[in-house]
C-alpha cells in the first residue's frame, strides 16, 4: 500500500505542476480577452477557472496521500507551516509556502464579491510566486526532480510561463477593451 501511496503521490505532483502551469498561461490570455484557437473569448476565462478547480484537486490529493504515506511522513503541521519537516526541511518547505499561496489565491477567488476587485487582484498577482516556488519545490524535494524527464518537463513548462510573462509585460500586451473599461470605471470610483 505504501508504494502505490508514494507513486499516486509523485503523480499527482506532476500533475499539479502541468495544470498549475496551464492556469497560469490561461490566466494570462484570460486578462488579454484574446480567443484561443477553435474557442470563443469568452469560454477562456471558464477554462482557466476550470482548470484551475482541477490543479487545486490534484494538489489536495497530492498533499493528502503524501500525509498517508509512511515514508513521506507528512503531518498536518508540515501542510501550513513551512520549513519545519523532517525529510528536507527547506524544499519541503518550499512546497508548503506554495500550498499557502494557493490557499489564499482560492479564498481571495471563492470571496471576490466580498472582499473587492482590488484585495482578490493583489493576492492574486502572488500566482507569480507560487509558480516558480512549487517548481523549485518539486526539482528538491521530489523523487524524480532531477531525473532527465522532469527537468525537461519543468524546463518545458518554464520556457511556457516565461512566455507568456514576457508577453504580459511587453508593451504588444493590451487587455481587453472591456476588462479595461471595468478598471478604469473602478478607479475612478475609487478616487
Amino acid at each position: 500500500m505504501n508504494e502505490v501511496m508514494w507513486a499516486f503521490g509523485r503523480a499527482s505532483g506532476v500533475i499539479s505542476l502541468l495544470l498549475f502551469t496551464a492556469t497560469l498561461v490561461l490566466g494570462i490570455v484570460t486578462r488579454s480577452g484574446r480567443p484561443l484557437p477553435g474557442m470563443p473569448r469568452f469560454s477562456v476565462s471558464l477554462v482557466h477557472r476550470n482548470v484551475s478547480l482541477l490543479a487545486v484537486v490534484f494538489l489536495v490529493l497530492h498533499v493528502g496521500t503524501l500525509m498517508l504515506d509512511s515514508y513521506a511522513k507528512l503531518g498536518p503541521i508540515d501542510v501550513v507551516v513551512p520549513f519545519l519537516g523532517s525529510f528536507k526541511p527547506f524544499w519541503q518547505g518550499l512546497g508548503t509556502v506554495a500550498f499557502d499561496l494557493v490557499l489564499a489565491i482560492v479564498l481571495t477567488g471563492l470571496l471576490r464579491r466580498r472582499i473587492g476587485q482590488r484585495a482578490f487582484r493583489f493576492v492574486h498577482w502572488f500566482t507569480y510566486a507560487m509558480w516558480p516556488i512549487a517548481v523549485l519545490h518539486a526539482i528538491g524535494n521530489g523523487t524524480n526532480g532531477t531525473s532527465g524527464w522532469f527537468l525537461a518537463l519543468a524546463g518545458g513548462c518554464a520556457v511556457l510561463v516565461a512566455a507568456a510573462v514576457v508577453w504580459r509585460l511587453s508593451a504588444r500586451f493590451v487587455e481587453h477593451s472591456g476588462t479595461r473599461r471595468v478598471a478604469e470605471a473602478y478607479r475612478e470610483g475609487t478616487r
